[in-house]
């Protein structure tokens, strides 16, 4: 068994996509170093998990990580932490989560926050520790409508950037310039004609993809989080096709796929 991997319990992006379940929407549970920990637990995340071959164990996650507040990200955190705990009778574990997801129309209940050992604020420039040799930072926040966070998870031999959903901003390089992994939202192909419809639509489009993934260099990019553009695009095409412009090996997730890390 690989000491690191990645499981992909969903690709869905936008709404459209995640209400019809064309791809689906569970989140990543990543295993670093010992460490289980689910991000954005999606609509369909703990069915996705027992659905998992082999099965992924709720009860052995060590926390539970919210970019933000919307749906498509937070809708089983709760049910999640249910699992994580047992039903609560085996209060363990922690949840990371922006101040908006807890104050603001909170997606936590008060209930379920009282079933684990901490709630941890994130914010931007944060860093915090999920074991001795597995850490992460939120290096900026994000320009998404909501208070949102990506992620740098660090262990002993790598770095794995996630970026969530987000406007495209030239900070965005320089924030996550260090990863050897980098998860990327390419929601979008392209950006539409109706300019007050733009102005509501915060994702990054395949330009914008292309501009980061040639910025950071990572040794490997994964694209997830497809919206319907982009999987009529075929994702594994558009992924071949920035290899080849980037220099950058680029995968396309696809939901239930293990991306293993050594």
């Amino acid at each position: 068994m690989a000491e690191n991997w990645i499981k992909f319990l969903g690709t869905a992006g936008a709404r459209f996509v995640v209400a019809r379940q064309i791809r689906a929407s569970g989140g990543l549970w990543f295993h670093l170093a010992g460490v289980n920990f689910l991000v954005d637990p999606g609509p369909g995340s703990l069915v996705r998990c027992h659905a998992s071959k082999p099965k992924l164990d709720p009860a052995s996650l060590d926390a539970l990580l919210l970019s933000h507040r919307h749906i498509d990200h937070s809708n089983d955190i709760n049910i999640m932490i249910e699992a994580m705990t047992e039903g609560g009778f085996k209060p363990r574990g922690r949840v990371f989560a922006p101040g908006e997801a807890l104050d603001t129309d909170p997606v936590i209940l008060q209930y379920a926050r009282g079933y684990v050992d901490e709630i941890v604020r994130l914010r931007a420039g944060g860093r915090y520790s999920l074991s001795e040799k597995v850490t992460f930072r939120t290096p900026v926040a994000h320009h998404h409508g909501t208070e949102t966070y990506g992620f740098v998870f660090e262990t002993p031999r790598r770095r794995i950037g996630y970026i969530t959903d987000t406007l495209y901003f030239p900070d965005l390089i320089r924030a996550y310039a260090s990863s050897d992994v980098l998860l990327l939202h390419a929601v979008r192909l392209k950006k539409g004609a109706d300019e007050e419809r733009e102005e509501k639509i915060k994702h990054l489009t395949l330009a914008d993809v292309r501009t980061l993934i040639a910025g950071i260099k990572p040794k490997t990019a994964i694209l997830t989080h497809f919206g319907m553009t982009m999987i009529r695009a075929k994702p594994w095409e558009v992924a071949r096709q920035l290899s080849e412009e980037t220099g950058v090996e680029v995968l396309a997730a696809s939901d239930g796929m293990k991306y293993e890390l050594e």
